[in-house]
């Protein structure tokens, strides 16, 4: 059995707007098309699975970076973008939150009936991992969202997320079904988090072997699992410090957007008459798309693309959120049709700006950065669940921030 990995957040309250979820379907659905073109549907389902991934996924779709609501907010826009298009991209996003995650064993049903898998296996999985997280690892939390995401070859992912009143946190679970052998004989590759005591693992059909088998587990080296196995716990400060980005990455990507203009790179040419602006988000998306897993160690940093809804890091630049949209469906439609030349540009954003932090030393400004982006927000569009962002008081002429 596989457990890819938890995360844990601070509990946040409120609402997406109507504007930020239907652009947030949108962006998810053509990222999630350049995947699968790309990579294909094992490495999507593998990357949900990737909790670092998850949450730079929700961050780069102008989410709060580190709030419990990227779970079912992300999940919820990629479950209505996604799921009308199950026939050519073969995958199908099943559950939801509270009433709605006990609709999935019924969907997983009627799912089985056009697809052809087995659906009662996939519920019997279903079921099986939220027991495992919600009852039989007694770690304080309590499940109240559940999605299980599965490809039309029956591989499937699930992620879902409990809650702990005491301490006003959440944890997010994360499973992938790759390599799964059986649930009742074998334990979890990693059981990680804070103490809350002992763990009651119900799973198996006699207690004995399965007390046998965290034993075995508790015996091994950490660098053993750990590959299999991550654990992200964000901070529960709101507001993006310096201390939660990897400065030299996301300067390298303000470097390419605005001192290096796409028409001095030949490989960008196709992407003339873009403005610097639309760069930096492009390039943070296209790190999403096509950025390794050692990529998304600060999911904070993905923020930057397209700000968040509470005016964390600052306002949501719905300008520029469209033209990112505009960009990457075009290419993502090119690329169907066989004209792949977008797609390499944009593949191209994402490898010149990580190659360029090689050499590459940033310097402390992080504040004057974010101040930067809430004077320029107006000019963007720029959005928050508290009212549209307007322009500053005093406006200086001819600023320009360097973050290196």
């Amino acid at each position: 059995m596989k457990r890819s990995g938890t995360a844990d957040l601070p509990l946040h309250y409120g609402y997406v707007p109507k504007w930020l979820s239907d652009r947030m379907a949108k962006l998810g659905l053509a990222i999630t098309e350049a995947v699968l073109s790309e990579y294909g549907k094992n490495e999507m389902l593998r990357r949900l699975s990737d909790p670092f991934w998850f949450q730079s996924f929700g961050a780069v779709m102008g989410m709060d970076w580190h709030s419990s609501g990227i779970t079912t907010s992300v999940m919820g826009a990629l479950k209505r973008a996604v799921n009308p298009h199950f026939r050519e991209l073969g995958i199908y996003i099943c559950g939801g939150k509270g009433k709605y995650s006990t609709e999935t064993p019924a969907e997983l049903l009627r799912l089985s009936d056009i697809s052809g898998l087995n659906g009662n296996e996939l519920v019997r999985c279903s079921k099986l991992s939220a027991k495992v997280d919600n009852t039989a690892v007694q770690d304080g939390f309590q499940l109240y969202t559940h999605n299980f995401i599965v490809s039309n070859t029956g591989e499937w992912t699930v992620i879902q997320q409990g809650m702990r009143i005491g301490d006003k946190t959440a944890r997010r679970y994360h499973w992938h079904s790759a390599g799964i052998r059986s649930f009742t004989e074998e334990p979890h590759t990693g059981i990680c988090g804070l103490n809350q005591g002992y763990i009651l693992n119900l799973t198996a059909k006699d207690a004995a072997p399965a007390k046998q088998g965290i034993m075995q587990l508790s015996k091994e080296k950490p660098d053993q699992w750990l590959d299999d196995y991550q654990r992200l716990i964000m901070p529960s400060h709101h507001e993006v410090h310096a201390k939660d980005v990897n400065l030299k990455r996301l300067g390298s990507v303000l470097w390419l957007a605005h001192e290096q203009q796409p028409e001095n790179f030949e490989e960008l040419l196709l992407l003339q008459g873009i403005g610097p602006r639309t760069i930096q988000s492009l390039s943070l998306v296209s790190e999403v798309i096509h950025g390794t897993p050692s990529r998304f160690e600060d999911p904070a940093r993905f923020s930057f693309a397209h700000g968040g809804k509470d005016g964390h890091p600052f306002p949501v630049p719905v300008k520029t959120y469209d033209e990112t949209i505009a960009v990457l469906q075009h290419a993502v439609y090119k690329a169907k049709l066989g004209n792949t030349d977008k797609s390499e540009a944009l593949k191209k954003l994402h490898t010149i700006a990580e190659n360029a932090e090689k050499n590459f030393t940033p310097n402390n400004n992080f504040a004057e950065l974010i101040a930067k982006e809430r004077n320029d927000s107006w000019k963007y569009g720029g959005k928050t669940v508290f009212g549209d962002a307007k322009p500053p008081r005093h406006r200086s002429k001819g600023v320009q921030l360097r973050l290196f």
